[in-house]
């Protein structure tokens, strides 16, 4: 039986209108849904998914202890993948995909995409490399240079958006985020879905649906997804949360927790007595001491 659903998030026209003129630059659409929490063993249950079949990774993001990164909207991130394999991203986000250089479009490594949930979107620019579980590993150890499981392009492309003074020797590793990631295409749509779910190291967890369409058919695409997934009872009207922008707030609050710990236990100082003070006669009124 269906579950009682409230009304799924909209966006405005302005809000639509804005969307639009990102999707007409953009290379492709994802859609996206966040399933709440309360739902995800019963959206598992209805959907055409076999949970032994998902693929483990491991993501890394790198940033400076404060998140610098974060802050001008860069995100690196390396993500080890089951089999050995491994692939790294630099990824600009917002971006307004028609104003970005054509030499960098022409990248076949480069791609725009305008991520779309129930009410909101963002396009970010991506620019992809490959590497391999070990290198990548090594890099988080320290005992390769982070710079080079990362390409030449994707280098450049970093120098150019990142904060000025900050390059890769000065990123951290944080992490890593464990997730689970399986593919399935419902007979009704015979369109490839993914589905993940993130853990992270507090115990919370997301379980996203996304599937991708070219920027002309989005919205036909979306209405069908839509519909298919009311009809088969998942609830559309959870608060939607994004994996990497959880994944950092938790690596942020750990690091500020971390601080404040070696702050707490690092000893206070003793206040020293001027040495001159140490040294100086008793002053003449002075009580003697009393005789034995």
């Amino acid at each position: 039986m269906a579950t009682k659903r409230n009304e799924m998030p909209r966006l405005s026209d302005t809000q639509l209108a804005e969307m639009m003129a990102l999707m007409k630059g953009s290379d492709s659409v994802e859609l996206k849904l966040t399933v709440a929490t309360d739902e995800h063993r019963a959206t598992i249950a209805r959907l055409p998914i076999d949970p032994v079949e998902a693929e483990p990774r491991q993501v890394f993001f790198f940033d400076t202890p404060d998140l610098t990164l974060d802050k001008a909207g860069l995100v690196v991130r390396a993500r080890r993948i089951q089999g050995g394999r491994g692939d790294t991203v630099v990824k600009l986000r917002p971006v307004v995909p028609s104003e970005l250089p054509a030499s960098i479009r022409q990248s076949v490594a480069f791609k725009t995409e305008v991520d779309a949930m129930p009410g909101g979107f963002v396009a970010s620019g991506s620019m992809k490399g490959r590497s391999t579980a070990q290198e990548i590993s090594e890099a988080v150890q320290g005992t390769r240079a982070l710079r080079k499981i990362f390409s030449k392009e994707q280098r450049a492309f970093f120098a150019e958006h990142a904060p000025e003074g900050i390059d890769f020797d000065d990123l951290v590793p944080l992490g890593p985020t464990f997730l689970l990631k399986l593919t399935f295409m419902p007979k009704e749509l015979q369109r490839k879905f993914v589905a993940e779910m993130w853990l992270y190291q507090d115990g919370s967890r997301i379980l996203e649906l996304s599937t991708k369409a070219l920027p002309g058919d989005a919205f036909q695409v979306a209405a069908e997804v839509r519909a298919y997934l009311a009809s088969m009872g998942v609830d559309l009207s959870g608060e939607q949360q994004t994996k990497t922008r959880t994944a950092l707030n938790f690596f942020k609050n750990q690091l500020k927790a971390e601080t404040r710990k070696a702050a707490s236990a690092k000893p206070a100082e003793t206040p020293k007595e001027p040495a001159e003070a140490a040294s100086a006669p008793a002053p003449d009124s002075a009580p003697e001491a009393a005789p034995a």
